[in-house]
C-alpha cells in the first residue's frame, strides 16, 4: 500500500487542509485541530454565558469555510464561502488571516469540554471573534490550545487503556475477550526496547490523533450512489489516506500499520478503533446544509451494512483510530509504502466512556450517547 491523501484540520469541523508531507507525532500532526469555535449563549446579561462547542455535524454551516495552511510564516487563511443559493442580503466571500500559532501571553484563558475531555484554551480575542460572528449570524468564541496543553483519551481508544483493561481480565476472558484483538499487540510495543509509550492526549480531535482511511473503502460508497457520482474522502474527516488494500473495508480488522518513508526510520501507529458516523457526511458543502435527495444518503446508504461495531451497534463504522508508538516520530509523505504489520481476528468494540476502571463491560454498549462522530 501507499500513502495516497494527507490532511489536517487547523479549525475542527472546518474545510480539510490537504498536505503533501508531515512529521508524526503523539499528538497528531502539527496544527491539526489545534483551535475550535464556540457559541456564546448569553443567559440575559453580558457578563455571563455558555460555551457550546461547535461542529460541523450541528453546524453545517461550517462546511461553507474552507482553510488553506502557510508553512513558510507560519500562518493560515480562512476563507467564508457563501451559499451557492444565497441572497442578495447575505454577506459575500470574506477573507481572514490568522497565526498558526497565536502569542498567547495576552490571550484570557478559557474552559473547554469536548465529549467530557476537559482542557484549557485561549480564547484568541475580539478582532477574530466578531469576523465569524459576522460570518454565522451570531456570537462566537475561537480558542487555540498550546502547546504543551491536550484532553484526555477517553474510553478504550488509548492504547494503554485497552492494556489496562486487558491486565485486569488476565486469566479469565484474555484469549476471548473484544480487547485482545488490540492488547496483543499492545505488550509486544510497550514490553520492547522501544521508548516506552506515553500517556497519550489529543487537540480538539474527537477520539484519537490519528484517522486512518482506505481508497478501496471510499471507492465502495462511491459504487453506492448513481450516475457514477463520487464519495468526497474529506467528509470522512481522515489525516491519512492509503491505496492499494487488499479490499474494501478490510481496515476494520487492523491492528497496526508500519510506514516505511524514503529515509529515515519506519513508524508504528496503532489502529485502536473504529470511527463511528454520523449525519454530518451528508452535509453539502456549497450550501452550508444537509444535502437534499441522493446527495444526503450517504449515512442511510452506510446503515445497511457498515453496523458492524457491537460497542455502538446503531451506528455505521468507516476508518481506524490511531497512536503513533514512539515517542518522536519521523515525516511521512503522499507516496510513502505502508503495511500491515498487525492484524485483528475480530473486530474492536468501541468504547469513548472513562470507565474502564469500573471493569463493567455490560456498560460499554450505551455509554457512548454523546458521541457524534469524527469532525
Amino acid at each position: 500500500m501507499k500513502v495516497k491523501q494527507l490532511y489536517i484540520y487547523p479549525i475542527k469541523s472546518l474545510r480539510a487542509v490537504p498536505i503533501s508531507s508531515a512529521l508524526l507525532t503523539p499528538i497528531g500532526f502539527p496544527h491539526d485541530r489545534r483551535f475550535m469555535l464556540l457559541k456564546l449563549r448569553r443567559n440575559g446579561t453580558e457578563s455571563k454565558f455558555q460555551l457550546e462547542r461547535m461542529t460541523v455535524t450541528f453546524f453545517a454551516e461550517m462546511g461553507l469555510f474552507t482553510q488553506e495552511v502557510r508553512l513558510a510564516d507560519s500562518t493560515f487563511t480562512v476563507t467564508y464561502n457563501p451559499p451557492s443559493d444565497t441572497n442578495s442580503g447575505d454577506i459575500g466571500q470574506k477573507t481572514l488571516n490568522l497565526p498558526l500559532e497565536p502569542e498567547i501571553d495576552t490571550l484570557e484563558e478559557v474552559d473547554v469540554s469536548l465529549h467530557g475531555s476537559d482542557t484549557r484554551a485561549m480564547n484568541v480575542g475580539k478582532e477574530i471573534n466578531d469576523w465569524f460572528s459576522s460570518c454565522f449570524g451570531w456570537e462566537v468564541m475561537l480558542v487555540y490550545l498550546p502547546p504543551g496543553n491536550s484532553r484526555k483519551v477517553l474510553g478504550n481508544l488509548a492504547p494503554q487503556n485497552a492494556q489496562k483493561k486487558a491486565n485486569q481480565e488476565a486469566g479469565n476472558t484474555a484469549q476471548n475477550s473484544w480487547l485482545s484483538a488490540v492488547t496483543n499487540y499492545v505488550p509486544t510495543i510497550l514490553q520492547s526496547n522501544e521508548p516506552q509509550m506515553e500517556e497519550e492526549g489529543i487537540t480538539f480531535a474527537d477520539c484519537a490523533p490519528y484517522l486512518v482511511v482506505t481508497e478501496e473503502s471510499v471507492r465502495d460508497v462511491s459504487k453506492r450512489f448513481p450516475d457514477g457520482a463520487k464519495a468526497d474522502v474529506t467528509k470522512f474527516r481522515p489525516n491519512i489516506v492509503l491505496e492499494g488494500a487488499e479490499a474494501a473495508f478490510t481496515e476494520d480488522y487492523w491492528a497496526a500499520i508500519s510506514i516505511s518513508p524514503e529515509s529515515g526510520p519506519g513508524m508504528d501507529i496503532i489502529l485502536t478503533q473504529n470511527c463511528i458516523r454520523c449525519q454530518s457526511l451528508d452535509i453539502d458543502y456549497t450550501n452550508g446544509t444537509f444535502a437534499k435527495e441522493e446527495k444526503g444518503t450517504m449515512l442511510k446508504k452506510l446503515m445497511r451494512d457498515r453496523r458492524v461495531d457491537e460497542g455502538k451497534k446503531y451506528s455505521p463504522v468507516f476508518g481506524r483510530y490511531g497512536f503513533l508508538v514512539r515517542k518522536e516520530g519521523g515525516t511521512v509523505t503522499i507516496g510513502d509504502e505502508v503495511s500491515v504489520s498487525k492484524r485483528n481476528e475480530e473486530r474492536t468494540r468501541f468504547c469513548a466512556c472513562d470507565r474502564l476502571d469500573e471493569g463493567r463491560r455490560d456498560r460499554f454498549t450505551d455509554c457512548v450517547a454523546d458521541w457524534p462522530g469524527l469532525m
